[in-house]
């Protein structure tokens, strides 16, 4: 399983339905939409009311990944808004079992993200509860930043823990993931892709998405 979930985070702005359009044209599998609130990182981007518009337009899944302190606060609005894949921070929350279970409790699918810093041993105890698992290969905050070469070890790491136990949770991965390096991360054990620039940057979205997915799924099969 090679999924990509192009980001919107490095679209247009101004063209948010139309650059979703193209990644779907591509042959996107997710649309992944950074929510940050300028306190647990230094910008602020996309709020509920623009997850509720695209989930008109949106034929995809929305992957929706909550930069945001107290996550449990914003939770519902994105429930409400139609998330359907939601993710937060384990060094957003002094409750993370709590919040997992309130995204799951709402009917959706819930991921705990990592920071590149934090230790994958704190996912032992909730990994069980978790849908998927968020790596950041790089710090939080923006986009188009390069990617952390010792996050290909993190990869390999976390499947092999949710392999050991037996467990369905996914391995998404986002920050730096592009044409060069996307076939390697697959082998290393990424399941879902998240990539910005390289997509919504290329001059032609769809395409950069239809080579990301064609790259993703022979990496699978080598």
């Amino acid at each position: 399983m090679a999924l990509i979930a192009p980001s919107l985070l490095s679209a247009d702005f101004s063209r948010l339905a139309e650059a979703a359009a193209a990644a779907e044209a591509g042959g996107a599998d997710w649309i992944h939409v950074d929510v940050m609130d300028g306190h647990f990182v230094p910008n602020l981007t996309f709020g509920p009311g623009l997850v509720a518009r695209l989930k008109k337009t949106v034929r995809l899944p929305l992957d929706v990944h909550l930069m945001v302190d107290d996550p449990r606060q914003v939770i519902p609005w994105f429930v409400e808004a139609g998330a359907d894949w939601i993710s937060i921070h384990a060094e957003a929350t002094a409750h993370l079992h709590r919040d997992v279970e309130a995204i799951r409790t709402a009917g959706r699918k819930a991921g705990v993200v990592l920071n590149p810093a934090t230790p994958l041993a704190v996912l032992q105890d909730i990994l069980p509860e978790c849908d998927y698992v968020l790596l950041m290969c790089v710090n939080p905050g923006r986009g188009s930043q390069r990617f952390i070469p010792g996050s290909r070890e993190r990869i390999r790491s976390l499947r092999r823990m949710i392999g050991e136990r037996s467990l369905p949770a996914l391995v998404e991965i986002d920050g730096g993931v592009n044409h060069d390096n996307a076939a390697g991360l697959v082998r290393d054990g990424a399941q879902v892709l998240v990539a910005g620039s390289a997509i919504f940057q290329a001059p032609d979205p769809a395409a950069a998405t239809a080579r990301l997915k064609e790259l993703g799924m022979r990496a699978e099969t080598a």
